[in-house]
């Protein structure tokens, strides 16, 4: 019974008296706010009563509280089904119940960088390593991460190059070095880590497209579509450095570029996006180039066409298309 159902009882009974009772129009007391994280916990509750999986999930970490791997499987459940400040508090929980859990604190940096939260992920994954300084090379890539988040990138290259001296043969370390670097527009240096990446591991499209906008950085616009080409075919790579010095500012170049891109390849899916977003940064139509001269083909496909115009005499061009497609077939 609520407290206005309570006071309506009282007046009831107050009634057997000899006098009449004064009644009094009182505002029923203003409820208690909800702030938007109780709100979105009991939302979240409540969703999760109808899954089966949630539902499971919290019977399994009631029944084993000392079970970090649970309360990690639950967050990441609420993370995945749209609720990540749920998913962040049974992470804050579990890293106080778990100092020493270094899974969990890394999930929980995760979560928090995911959130744009780096100042309470620096400060708790600061308190941790200091406890444990033995730990590995992902929890200083994560500080230099969180601190280039934050604009402090001079630190963050301290915390990148730590990691790497703990693991110097991984190649995401020192593509995250190159992309700080990079940030810091140092591109010779940043050029530098992004190729020791590629040599550690050649199929890192991360570190061979950073290599790209680094080389694009320093002018060197011939030799990052070079890079760019030994991983994909030449209209992607013009493509992308196109996509490169849109973000540099550089639109006319990255015109050039596209132009080469779909001169190459006329329907190419990423040219045309990027020549669409290109002409609403720089406010010229999003015009096609000219088509690029048919290669000459191999030498059998030029001595058919030249026998042709030996006989038949010379060729327009609808003729000479004709002619290379059927010297093709």
């Amino acid at each position: 019974m609520t407290l206005r159902f309570l006071l309506a009882a009282v007046a009831v009974v107050g009634c057997s008296c000899t006098h009449t009772p004064v009644t009094r129009n009182v505002a029923p007391p203003a409820p208690t706010p909800v702030s938007a994280f109780d709100r979105q916990i009991r939302n979240a509750h409540d969703a999760g009563d109808g899954d089966y999986q949630l539902r499971t999930l919290r019977e399994r970490v009631a029944a084993e509280p000392d079970n970090p791997a649970a309360r990690l499987e639950l967050a990441k459940a609420y993370r995945d089904r749209g609720y990540p400040d749920v998913a962040l508090e049974i992470l804050r929980l579990a890293a106080t119940r778990f100092p020493e859990s270094g899974e969990v604190e890394l999930a929980l940096v995760r979560q928090l960088h995911e959130l744009k939260q780096p100042n309470e992920a620096v400060a708790n994954l600061q308190v941790f390593l200091k406890q444990h300084p033995q730990n590995g090379a992902e929890y200083y890539s994560w500080l230099g991460i969180l601190w280039d988040q934050m604009g402090q990138l001079p630190t963050g290259e301290q915390a990148h190059r730590q990691a790497i001296a703990l693991a110097p043969s991984a190649d995401y370390l020192h593509n995250n070095l190159g992309y700080n670097l990079l940030e810091q527009r140092k591109n010779s240096d940043a050029a530098a880590e992004f190729r020791e990446a590629l040599r550690l591991n050649p199929a890192s499209q991360f570190a061979r497209n950073n290599l790209a906008m680094a080389l694009a950085g320093d002018n060197r616009s011939s030799e990052a579509v070079s890079n760019l080409q030994a991983g994909t075919d030449p209209a992607t790579a013009h493509s992308n450095l196109a996509a490169v010095l849109m973000e540099k500012g550089n639109y006319a170049e990255a015109r050039k570029e596209l132009d080469i891109a779909l001169g190459y390849n006329s329907s190419h899916p990423a040219a045309l996006k990027n020549l669409e977003l290109l002409s609403q940064l720089d406010g010229s139509p999003a015009t096609l180039p000219v088509s690029r001269a048919a290669p000459e083909g191999t030498r059998w496909q030029r001595w058919t066409l030249g026998i042709k115009k030996l006989f038949v005499g010379p060729l327009d061009d609808t003729q000479t298309k004709q002619a290379a497609e059927s010297a093709t077939h």
